[in-house]
């Protein structure tokens, strides 16, 4: 695991460096929007509901919608006047009994590590909680917002759960109508209770749903079921452009050398128009210095007959 978040929990002068770790992960099955026929993914483009054109990201802000319809736009500069905090503090505000607290304002959750030096006062904190059979509630400021926590013990590590602020709590706005209840059948339920009574094993339940969704899909890989697309393997994309690079360096090298490029040098990815529509351009002026050359070469074999001439020329006045 990888720690999101460096500080210390501070309760009274005790000060306990800790790093703090993501304790849940989720398992849900993701699923694509695509096309039936081919496969191709769904793609959605920023449009303004106003005049219908494409919104670049550059050019979206934040805004507030009020009761009225009415929209407040939020520049960057307001957000930056927000209050905020980036305290590296887990600060403990008192220690309550854990019946207190009502599950249902538990949010997430997170692992607590302690640093090298705070090994001893994090296992005394650790201690006391157990013994007192109290939560720490305390105030964190994760992704610059304060917010309020627990810190509970699990499995000998200290764990911090974030809390829902109280006025996120939805009252129910119905009542449920029970009727009369006969004693007859509360003992009936009571029976019942009593008969399927046991204690909670988490390892004795599991996600049938994501395991069928995956043999599902297995099946029809093996059956041949599926789509092929140019986006079918997240690499697929980065190893045809590395493909077509190579084959265009080695045509370029060899027409600069005035070598004649055969066809099969030449890109063979038609899914990059514009790049293979540049090839032939590239070609054209390594051909034109090949032929500066040419007469170069024949300049300097007709240097050595001149000289010759010169010496016979010589050798007849000498005689």
């Amino acid at each position: 695991m990888r720690a999101i978040w460096k500080g210390a929990v501070s309760f009274g002068l005790v000060s306990v460096p800790v790093k703090l770790y993501s304790a849940t992960e989720s398992h849900d099955v993701a699923f694509r929007q695509v096309h039936e026929s081919d496969g191709g993914r769904i793609k959605y483009q920023r449009v303004c509901s106003i005049d219908g054109e494409e919104v670049p990201y550059s050019e979206i802000a934040k805004g507030y919608e009020t009761e009225d319809g009415e929209m407040v736009i939020l520049t960057d500069d307001d957000m930056a006047a927000l209050p905020s905090t980036s305290s590296r503090e887990i600060a403990v505000e008192k220690f309550v009994p854990s019946d207190q607290i009502d599950p249902m304002l538990f949010e997430k959750s997170y692992y607590l590590e302690p640093e090298k030096t705070g090994a001893k006062p994090y296992a005394l904190l650790r201690q006391a909680l157990l013994d007192a059979d109290r939560m720490a509630v305390v105030t964190v400021a994760l992704r610059q917002r304060t917010t309020v926590a627990v810190l509970r013990v699990r499995d000998d590590v200290i764990v911090l759960q974030t809390m829902m602020w109280p006025d996120e709590i939805r009252t129910p706005d119905f009542q449920v109508e029970t009727g009369e209840v006969k004693d007859s059948e509360v003992k009936m339920a009571t029976m019942l209770v009593e008969t399927l009574a046991g204690d909670f094993d988490a390892s004795e339940y599991e996600d049938d749903y994501a395991d069928a969704v995956k043999d599902l899909v297995q099946t029809k890989i093996e059956g041949g079921e599926i789509k092929r697309t140019p986006t079918s393997t997240k690499t697929g994309g980065e190893v045809v452009d590395l493909l077509a690079a190579l084959q265009r360096s080695v045509a370029a090298a060899r027409t600069a050398r005035g070598e004649t490029v055969p066809d099969e040098a030449e890109p063979d990815d038609d899914t990059d128009a514009d790049t293979v529509e540049d090839a032939p351009a590239a070609k054209a002026p390594a051909r034109k210095t090949a032929a500066k050359k040419a007469p170069a070469k024949k300049a300097a074999k007709k240097a050595p007959a001149k000289k010759s001439t010169t010496k016979k020329t010589a050798a007849k006045k000498a005689s």
